[in-house]
């Protein structure tokens, strides 16, 4: 026992850990204020460097002409490191998904380690490069020479349209020079972007980083000259850019939604090969999908292509999204109702007919959070909150006003503790979210499902999408007696002293003590016996 002369109180200590000197790393908001000597820092500590430490070391470095643009496109929200996965597994997916497109990643071993694992958990098929480094390779500039050596090696047209260089957050504060690499060597493409974790808040949003690289790339490309055409060769109608991943029977089924009205659905952005980034800037208008894709909205306006928010999710979402897609191609009035009509009565009799009874909370990082909110509301169930960790844009406006109309509780940039904050003060019937507030549901014994993998991986579009959540939601909830039978068979493991974990003075039972040796004395002079024997 220990006195503590600032509290004049005392501690009760069972080892030295009490005296280990903690490093504090400096706050984000004073980042500004960090000398040009924090470059080093950063340096010297790594990734384990603060978020405000390694920021000051990339504008040290050169890199705020980067960060200012991620800080307009990429508003930050309550937490200064992302609460999802590793923005730069984002981009990463992106490149990785793309046909004869590689991807070399320049970061700090353990983290291309995550990354590289957590993508082939993800389905990835192909390598990852990497080129190491070392303080001395990184101060010394040997670092984005060996990068650029390694592109020269890889740069075969035969195999590749693009190669994909990704600065992760020890390369990005270091101020690795990525735009000094060729833009082409042997007609292959080189994109180089950093995607640091002190500067891009999720890796839904670093998607975007490397779709709207991609789309600058090609968009410069065609105003050069002439450009090769899609495979599936050019559409004969005016198409629709789709911004945002999706399950991929949903562009099928806005493309026959589109057709009444003369229209077809373009290619999917990010793209799964690079002529498509051509197909997606031909479109005359582009359908943000997904809201965030900030950078890549930026490039179809550039372009002069319009821009529709929101997506024909549900009755009221379908009619407005024709209503808007029509407006913008400036279709006459008695084609887009002739889409409307074909479609809006088969969804409502799929809503009619897979209807939700319960209140579920939603919440997700995918960027569709509030579409599936709207699918849910339309199919019967009470949604008092939705919480995404996506930033508030102007394409997901009709969204959050049809939703706040409803009582919905809309909740941008949402933090993990909003969320779980919002499962414990409503305690839903059912909880869709993150994997930590799935966890955190099913400890009150409260239904959950992981919104990634069963929510995304299903169709949301017109009357495919209308009934397609009524299963496993009306599943999920059914379930809720199993859930208290599963918690009333493990009240108390892994809390208070089975959880492993003692704030306090464990209780000393010398009976127990003494009744154990015994045992072991035992067994100690059994075993002498036998070894005699």
């Amino acid at each position: 026992m220990t006195h503590d002369a600032d509290t004049m109180g005392y501690e009760v200590g069972y080892d030295e850990a009490g005296k280990v000197q903690i490093i504090e790393g400096a706050a984000r908001e004073d980042a500004s204020d960090l000398p040009v000597a924090a470059q080093q820092t950063a340096l010297d500590g790594g990734c384990t460097a603060s978020a405000g430490t390694m920021e000051a070391a990339a504008r040290a470095a050169g890199k705020s002409d980067i960060l200012d643009q991620y800080a307009k496109d990429y508003p930050q929200g309550p937490h200064d490191q992302p609460q999802s996965m590793c923005p730069a597994f984002g981009s990463l997916r992106v490149g990785l998904r793309m046909k004869r497109v590689a991807t070399v990643l320049s970061g700090s071993a353990c983290c291309v380690y995550g990354l590289t694992f957590v993508s082939h958990f993800y389905g990835a098929r192909r390598s990852v490069g990497y080129v190491p480094f070392n303080s001395e390779t990184l101060v010394t500039g040997k670092l984005f020479e060996d990068i650029r050596e390694s592109v020269h090696d890889m740069a075969d047209p035969d195999r590749y349209d693009a190669i994909v260089v990704t600065n992760l957050c020890v390369p990005t504060a270091s101020g690795v020079p990525l735009r000094l690499l060729p833009k082409e060597i042997n007609g292959v493409r080189i994109v180089g972007i950093d995607v640091p974790g002190f500067g891009i808040p999720t890796h839904a949003e670093a998607k975007d980083v490397l779709a709207g690289a991609m789309l600058n790339y090609a968009r410069e490309e065609v105003k050069a000259g002439p450009v090769a055409r899609p495979v599936g060769g050019k559409h004969a109608r005016p198409t629709v850019a789709l911004l945002g991943e999706m399950f991929p029977a949903d562009p099928m089924m806005i493309g026959a939604m589109l057709a009444p009205m003369g229209l077809a659905a373009g290619p999917v952005v990010p793209t799964r090969e690079w002529r498509e980034l051509y197909a997606a800037l031909d479109c005359g208008v582009a359908a943000a999908i997904h809201p965030f894709y900030t950078a890549a909205i930026r490039e179809f306006q550039a372009a002069g292509r319009k821009i529709v928010g929101s997506a024909p999710v549900g009755h009221d979402g379908t009619a407005a999204w024709l209503a808007a897609i029509g407006d913008a191609y400036n279709v006459k009035p008695d084609q887009i109702a002739a889409a409307q009509n074909a479609f809006l009565p088969a969804i409502k009799g799929a809503l009619s007919g897979a209807k939700i009874n319960g209140t579920v909370t939603v919440s997700g990082y995918e960027g569709s959070e509030l579409l599936v909110a709207r699918l849910l509301i339309e199919s019967g169930a009470d949604v008092p909150y939705v919480g995404t960790a996506c930033p508030k844009t102007e394409w997901s406006r009709a969204d959050a006003e049809w939703l706040a109309a409803k009582g919905v509780k809309v909740k941008y940039r949402a933090s993990l503790e909003d969320d779980l904050a919002a499962v414990d003060a409503i305690n839903p019937d059912l909880a869709i979210g993150t994997t930590p507030v799935v966890q955190h549901a099913k400890e009150r014994a409260i239904p959950a499902l992981y919104f990634t993998n069963l929510l995304s991986a299903r169709p949301l579009m017109g009357p495919a999408g209308a009934g397609s959540l009524a299963q496993v939601v009306n599943a999920a909830i059914a379930g809720k007696e199993k859930m208290d039978t599963m918690r009333a068979f493990f009240e108390g493991v892994g809390k208070g002293d089975t959880a492993g974990v003692w704030e306090g003075a464990p209780n000393l039972r010398p009976d127990f003590r003494a009744l154990h040796q015994k045992k072991l004395d035992k067994m100690a002079r059994a075993a002498q016996a036998e070894q005699m024997i």
